[in-house]
Formats: structure tokens, sequence, C-alpha cells
């Protein structure tokens, strides 16, 4: 797939813009996976990737090609997610009703064997997952959602947040302590 994505690249710069096109049609899909779990938002989430694409083809003669076309993508993306979580927290924003959140929260969470009481623990689990997310710094977020949800290594985070790979260590340990605290109350003790 990456001489695939070099190849696309040549045809791109030399010329063709419409190969830009496979480009996205390929890594549209992971780019808006990683952005959705960041934002938590489908709107947001694809706003990230019209602008991580954009931003990616203005600059795709700045792209070297020693590098990974995904990983230098997602690093975009990784920005573009940070930059729309900072002008949600410099926003009032008025929050959805909780009826509705919970009514939300149902439909995502529910299974056909669900009753209601199970029902009520799922929305619990969720509002409480969120909330934990919510008390993560921007980088943190990314951090988490890149090892625990994407399954990305140490060095894929720091090159994706472009901080050293201790420091992206260190920021995903530091998202697991907080979210270990903040579910805390979840667990059963035995």
């Amino acid at each position: 797939m990456g001489n695939d994505d070099y190849a696309l690249i040549r045809t791109v710069l030399a010329g063709d813009k419409d190969a830009y096109g496979q480009l996205v049609a390929r890594h549209s899909q992971s780019v808006f996976r990683v952005a959705f779990r960041i934002t938590e938002n489908e709107a947001d989430a694809e706003e990230v990737v019209q602008e991580a694409f954009l931003r990616g083809y203005r600059g795709l003669e700045g792209f070297d090609a020693r590098s990974n076309f995904r990983t230098w993508l997602y690093r975009i993306a990784m920005n573009c997610a940070l930059d729309v979580l900072n002008k949600h927290r410099n926003q009032a924003v008025m929050p959805i009703t909780e009826e509705y959140d919970g009514e939300q929260a149902a439909i995502q969470l529910q299974d056909r064997t669900a009753g209601p009481d199970r029902l009520l623990l799922s929305q619990e689990i969720e509002a409480r997952r969120q909330a934990a997310m919510e008390k993560l710094t921007p980088t943190e977020r990314v951090a988490f959602v890149l090892r625990h949800m994407e399954d990305r290594s140490t060095e894929e985070i720091a090159i994706a947040l472009g901080i050293a790979p201790n420091a992206a260590k260190q920021a995903v340990f530091r998202a697991v302590q907080k979210m270990r605290q903040s579910l805390a109350p979840l667990w059963v003790k035995s």
C-alpha cells in the first residue's frame, strides 16, 4: 500500500490532480475513525477529515517520500482535531438536554436482550466514559485514542503529535491514570 501511495503522490505532483481522490478514498475511512474518536462528534469528525485532506493536498509538495503517507496524514488530522477541540473549548456551547443524551446513549448502546436495568447501566457507563474523556487534555485524548482504540505504537503516536516518544508514552500513561480514576466507581470490588 505504501508504494501505491508514493506512486499516486508522484502522479499528483506531476499534474494529475484527480489522482489525489484515490488517496482520499484509500485513507478517508481511517482518518474519519480517528477524528471521530477524538472529537466524539460526527460533524466535527467530517470537518476534520475535509480539512486534513485539504491541508494534505496543499502541503503535498513538502511531503518527505522517506516518511509514511498515512502517518503524515494522521499528524495533519490530529492537528485539525486538536484545532476543533480547542475551538469548542473557547466557545460557549449550549449542551444538549440530558433527556436527549439519555435517549441517544440508549439508542447507541441498547442490545436486543437488554432489559431496563442493563440499559440504565449502559447509559451510566457511556456518560462516565464521555465525562472521563473530557477531563483529558487534547494531547492525552489523542494519545489515548491512538494507543487504546487504534492500537498505534508509541512511535506512531509521537510522530502524529509531533512530540518525543517518551513524551508520547507519558501522555498515554497520564490518560490511562485519569481514565482509571474517573471510571473507578464503575469497577466491581471483589
